[in-house]
């Protein structure tokens, strides 16, 4: 009995649960193969040069002649600080009014001049009727004297090809925004073709320069010399604004005058930027000559 049991114990064994995985499994397959997919030892590091893409791990610098336009608008800059002795006054306007007369007549207003009606031209006339109010703004220094003008020439930063622009708008006191307009295209349209000659940018007797079309919030303008002032306007935000003892939500432009100190004063700097607030806020102000 002990014999027949130990043989079916030997003949039953494959099929049993005792150890089949040491008596049957092949040699050990799992191991082999891992040890033949290693990943390969990594590449050297390439040289330095032109990677994919056109990019470069290079340091490089590229030194580039300054154009002649370039280096008169750095030499024109660099004057104005060393002569100037400038500071700048801040406000701000609440553009609500302004931008409603807007929108109620600027089809109205193409359809009958053939241009769009914008803010710099409502600025420009804003900016007249205040320098012959305040006529200091207007003046400069020549050696001991003060030279007052009793034209306005006012000179609007334009960007152009080769750099920003400021031509002149003559005699913009006798102007309404119809013609300041057209004045404004018309010197867009040859800053674009790079047409703009030096008699359209020289003289003037005020600049007037908008920051807030690229978006600009704040800044402090230098000034155009040899004129006395300069007038940055900003982008138009909502903002928290209080009118009539409450907080209303309102479209609000900073503005900033920088001035030259040695000829204008600060009371008639402020009192100036006043001015073109009051009216910008109420355009019927320019109507009434107030």
């Amino acid at each position: 009995n002990k014999g027949a049991t130990g043989g079916n114990k030997a003949a039953a064994a494959p099929a049993g649960d005792s150890k089949p995985a040491e008596a049957a499994a092949p040699p050990p397959p799992a191991a082999d193969k891992p040890a033949a997919a290693a990943p390969p030892p990594p590449k050297p590091a390439a040289p330095e040069g032109p990677a994919a893409g056109g990019a470069t791990t290079e340091r490089i610098d590229r030194r580039v002649p300054m154009s002649r336009m370039r280096k008169r608008i750095a030499q024109r800059l660099k004057e104005s600080q060393d002569t100037a002795a400038m500071l700048t006054t801040y406000n701000e306007i609440d553009m609500t009014n302004i931008m409603e007369m807007r929108n109620l007549y600027k089809d109205e207003f193409l359809k009958k001049h053939e241009v769009k009606l914008g803010f710099m031209s409502m600025f420009t006339a804003a900016a007249a009727a205040a320098l012959k109010e305040i006529p200091t703004v207007n003046a400069v220094i020549d050696g001991d004297d003060i030279v007052y003008r009793d034209y306005i020439d006012i000179s609007v930063a334009v960007s152009s090809p080769t750099g920003l622009v400021v031509p002149v708008l003559r005699d913009v006191q006798n102007m309404g925004f119809m013609d300041i307009e057209m004045e404004i295209n018309r010197y867009g349209q040859k800053a674009s073709a790079g047409a703009l000659a030096l008699e359209d940018m020289a003289g003037g007797t005020f600049t007037i320069s908008n920051g807030g079309v690229f978006g600009s919030m704040m800044s402090t303008p230098i000034i155009n010399q040899p004129q006395s002032a300069i007038l940055g306007m900003h982008a138009t935000v909502k903002r928290p604004y209080v009118v009539d003892g409450k907080v209303e939500i309102r479209p609000i432009m900073f503005v900033a005058l920088s001035y030259d100190h040695r000829i204008i004063d600060g009371r008639e700097a402020v009192t100036f930027l006043k001015s073109i607030k009051q009216k910008v806020e109420d355009p019927r102000r320019l109507l009434l000559d107030i």
